[in-house]
């Protein structure tokens, strides 16, 4: 009665319109209160605990303040720049290089409509001076954004830590051979495309070119470094790891490259300048423009925007974990666990029905939202089909790129849409025939374990685990 009452509600708010944070929390505190001898105090208190108990949530804010002076800043062009010299002279050498773009970029945002976003407003223009037609660019940089929260650090990836207590480092290390994986089928096709409709490709740009574009890049590039090297070096946890990154984007983009703030335009080095003096000024600058930055416009917004982001974000986690716990009070999750094992699916069937419930729900939720439900009641039953958890979550995050791409609430397809000028519509239409490469990706990531459990198992045999 209890389970009937809580998805009655749940499903009855959202068919009213009402935002899914809303709807799962009224939906948990309608049941609780009906079914339940807790008070309104204990609801506030599990609301409370929901986030406070979680310490990996609190990367979360950390990497959305990071990827939000990335974004805004020039980091982004500093990365295309870079990619176009590796690969923009193959035959869909510039699609390439933006897909590899894309594939930074989610190695310094953890957010995929930030990748769409930051390397779509720039790259999709340059793709159609250069001869593609525009709803192929727009569409490859749809799906290729996705790898924002499949290549580590990932903000999905971190909710799903905290709604099953899986490691968050073992989680990123399982992203990086599908997140490689997934933008190398991509890079295929488009050479294939390429190559049929005869896309003309840059000349080779030169070795020099290579070395000057990826010190350019360096300050961005640098960050992949700092954070997963200090996670898996063992100096920091993800969630300092997080810390560390948002003050050195924050460094990189007012102080490094000077993208914003009061320091804006300004150049490091001066014609004639000794590299003495050079040293002074910029050290003196940095000092004295201190003060500016608290009162700054630019990066006064960036921050706001960035906390109005993780506000949302944290305010969905918090209302799903307290319907998860609805879930986990009433045992529901053990008793699908013992329905689906009294059917006799075997691990691989049992995947199918995660894949098609996934796919379902990514067209009409927000991923965290999704995997904080969808996690509590899948994951006791993958462990008891004998499913490696860290395997069920990569596959869950794959899910959770294709709910980008697919309406109505799609987030990849509205950044497509606002960046392109064109409708929703045309943006689902452009990002169409590309899903059909990440669907494929899906089953073999699903089908094959070892792709994703490779480099975890390989840093525990390191590690002496």
């Amino acid at each position: 009665m209890t389970t009937v009452a809580l998805f009655t509600l749940l499903f009855g708010c959202m068919m009213l319109g009402m935002p899914i944070a809303l709807a799962l929390g009224l939906s948990s505190i309608g049941t609780i209160l009906i079914f339940s001898d807790d008070s309104l105090a204990s609801i506030t208190l599990k609301l409370f605990e929901a986030l406070s108990e979680h310490y990996t949530l609190l990367a979360i804010p950390f990497f959305i303040l990071s990827s939000a002076f990335l974004s805004t800043g020039g980091v982004a062009k500093r990365i295309i720049r870079f990619a176009l010299s590796l690969v923009g002279h193959i035959h869909g050498g510039i699609g390439m290089a933006s897909v590899l773009a894309c594939m930074i970029f989610a190695a310094v945002s953890g957010s995929s409509p930030a990748t769409v976003a930051a390397i779509g407003s720039i790259v999709i223009v340059g793709m159609v001076k250069a001869g593609y037609p525009e709803s192929l660019a727009a569409g490859l940089i749809g799906n290729a954004g996705t790898l924002g929260i499949l290549i580590p650090p990932s903000i999905v990836m971190l909710v799903y830590s905290a709604a099953t207590e899986v490691s968050a480092s073992r989680m990123f290390m399982a992203g990086f051979i599908p997140g490689i994986m997934m933008g190398l089928m991509l890079m295929v096709v488009l050479y294939i495309v390429a190559r049929y409709k005869k896309i003309p490709c840059a000349p080779w740009a030169g070795f020099k070119e290579v070395v000057t574009s990826g010190f350019s890049a360096l300050g961005g590039l640098m960050l992949i470094i700092i954070v997963l090297g200090s996670i898996y070096g063992g100096v920091a946890s993800p969630t300092e790891a997080a810390a560390v990154s948002a003050i050195y984007a924050f460094g990189v983009a007012v102080y490094g490259y000077r993208d914003m703030g009061p320091l804006k335009a300004v150049p490091w080095r001066r014609e004639g300048e000794g590299a003495g003096r050079m040293l002074g000024r910029n050290f003196g600058q940095m000092i004295f423009t201190l003060p500016k930055i608290i009162t700054d416009k630019e990066i006064n917004k960036v921050v706001l925007d960035a906390s109005k982001v993780s506000i949302m974000l944290l305010f969905i986690i918090a209302n799903a974990m307290l319907f998860a716990h609805v879930l986990t009070t009433e045992r529901i999750p053990h008793h699908i666990a013992e329905i689906i094992v009294q059917w006799g699916l075997s691990a691989w069937m049992f995947l199918v029905v995660v894949n098609i419930l996934l796919l379902i729900a990514g067209n009409f939720m927000e991923p965290s939202a999704i995997l904080l439900i969808m996690a509590p009641i899948l994951f006791p039953i993958a462990v008891q089909l004998g499913i490696d958890p860290i395997h069920l979550g990569i596959i869950m995050v794959v899910n959770m790129e294709i709910g980008m791409l697919t309406p109505p609430v799609g987030l990849n397809l509205f950044v497509i849409s606002g960046v392109t000028g064109h409708t929703m519509g045309w943006a689902i239409k452009a990002c169409l025939p590309w899903l059909m490469v990440l669907l494929v990706f899906l089953i073999i990531i699903t089908y094959i374990p070892q792709i994703s459990l490779f480099l975890p198992e390989l840093l525990d045999k390191i590690q002496g685990y």
